[in-house]
């Protein structure tokens, strides 16, 4: 078992409150399919878990086996320039199998964003250095396909469904030291 080596940081795309006693860590791959399909189980865990879940998603473009999960990654990274990753990550996800080029450039355009600046950022590998930076940290930690999660810094070797994934959140959740912020009035 592995732990994370790069901790959350501000370069990092995050939903949750830093205070959450849980922190959920995914490295994936918009091109791999078991990576589409985990990401309908983490919009479900992070319903339900609500304030007590932190999720950070970070890219690991297999591009051997994926050609076009980079240049996802990368227009991800351009639509959050514009305040959209994560609008443009479910999007992504939800079309996966059939990314190419001109699909990324309609799905910018989709959510408003300018498909020809989107464009001269492919070009000229304007955040390719930020999904190239996720890799990277995910190869120093262990990660050796995707999707790859860690629960409270220690890697989630279960299988990544909503049930297998509640379980390892519950188990860090009752693990976690209790903050005096959370704590009850009496």
């Amino acid at each position: 078992m592995s732990d994370l080596r790069i901790p959350i940081n501000d370069q990092d795309h995050v939903l949750g409150s830093a205070d959450a006693p849980v922190t959920l860590v995914e490295y994936g791959d918009y091109q791999c399919p078991h990576c589409q399909a985990a990401w309908p189980q983490v919009e479900m865990i992070l319903r339900y878990f609500g304030r007590d879940l932190r999720y950070a998603y970070r890219h690991f473009p297999i591009s051997t086996m994926h050609p076009m999960a980079k240049p996802a990654a990368e227009t991800a990274e351009f639509a959050g320039a514009h305040g959209q990753f994560w609008d443009v990550h479910a999007t992504i996800f939800a079309n996966g199998d059939r990314l190419s080029a001109g699909s990324l450039l309609a799905l910018a355009r989709q959510h408003g964003l300018d498909a020809v600046e989107l464009q001269r950022a492919l070009d000229q590998g304007l955040y390719a250095a930020k999904v190239d930076a996720d890799f990277l940290g995910g190869v120093r930690t262990g990660v050796n396909g995707t999707p790859c999660f860690f629960v409270n810094g220690a890697r989630h070797n279960g299988p990544y469904d909503a049930m297998s994934l509640s379980a390892s959140i519950v188990t860090a959740r009752n693990n976690a030291p209790v903050s005096i912020a959370r704590m009850p009035v009496p």
